[in-house]
């Protein structure tokens, strides 16, 4: 009998992996689907908060700024959270203006002591070119404090005015206190100091025995507290304000002691030149208290 030689059985070719149950497959499936969902929100919620800060980062633009002092503001007015039930009643119209004042109400001193309360303060440089011309504002001294304050603030207004002496750039004019070098001093006087101080000079300022204009001496300009309260008929009847009546008064006495003389009216219903005598009344020109009118010196025919 012949030895053989044993063979391996041949392979199987038909062999396949155990098949697994679906329910446990489906287990496993739902949960790595699930891992996965849970890996992709958070990185979608780590990405999200990065471009979050960077964000809030460009919206600030670096670093808070300093804290800065409150500044008071208009408080704002706040909404109603509901409409009216009714419409609210109409604002009331304003009330006409105020009839301007032609003459001053109240009592007022006819004479005084002849002595004389200064203003204190320096005023500015009156004027953008020429030598400077300084003087003083005085009134009397039984007229009260509150009306030199009001002469004071006046003469400022009137003489820094563009329409004023100072448009001819000839001079600056500037208010001193008493203790500093004037030229010359503009004066509040009460009536019977008017005339007292001007008849001096060899001027009369009374009409009807009452003083009643002012006039200028060298290095006085004396008004008359009875013009500056009353104004005059021309200036009245004209519907022109007290305010305008002062300013007048005021640029034609300075006018004299800058060396100008008295003019008279160019014709009828033309403006007064500020040097007519406008008090003694306006010969039928209108009213103007400025020596300067459309900015040209305004000037009227010389008067002897």
């Amino acid at each position: 009998m012949s030895m053989r030689t044993a063979l391996a059985p041949p392979p199987r070719t038909d062999w396949e992996p155990p098949v697994r149950s679906s329910r446990v497959e489906s287990g496993r499936l739902a949960r790595a689907r699930a891992r996965q969902r849970r890996r992709r929100a958070t990185a979608v919620c780590v990405l999200l908060g990065a471009a979050l800060l960077v964000g809030v980062d460009l919206l600030r633009g670096g670093p808070d700024p300093a804290p800065t002092r409150p500044v008071a503001s208009t408080p704002m007015a706040t909404e109603s959270p509901e409409p009216a039930a009714s419409p609210s009643p109409a604002a009331p119209s304003p009330s006409a203006e105020p009839e301007p004042v032609y003459q001053m109400a109240g009592e007022f001193p006819s004479s005084g002591p002849g002595t004389w309360t200064y203003a204190k303060s320096q005023g500015g440089v009156l004027g953008t070119a020429g030598s400077i011309k300084r003087f003083r504002v005085a009134a009397e001294k039984n007229v009260a404090e509150e009306e030199l304050d009001v002469f004071t603030s006046l003469v400022d207004e009137t003489l820094g005015d563009a329409r004023s002496w100072i448009a001819g750039r000839q001079y600056r004019l500037q208010r001193v206190p008493t203790g500093a070098s004037y030229q010359f001093t503009i004066y509040l006087a009460t009536g019977e100091t008017t005339r007292k101080l001007c008849g001096a000079g060899g001027m009369d300022t009374r009409m009807n025995g009452v003083s009643y204009t002012s006039c200028r001496l060298p290095g006085r300009v004396v008004i008359n507290l009875n013009r500056w309260r009353m104004s005059v008929p021309d200036y009245v009847n004209g519907k022109i304000d007290l305010h305008d009546y002062r300013q007048y008064v005021i640029n034609h006495e300075v006018g004299h002691e800058l060396g100008r003389f008295h003019e008279g009216c160019p014709g009828n219903g033309k403006p007064a030149p500020v040097m007519q005598q406008q008090t003694y009344g306006l010969k039928g020109c209108t009213a103007n208290a400025w020596p300067y009118v459309g900015g040209k010196r305004y000037t009227g025919p010389p008067v002897a």
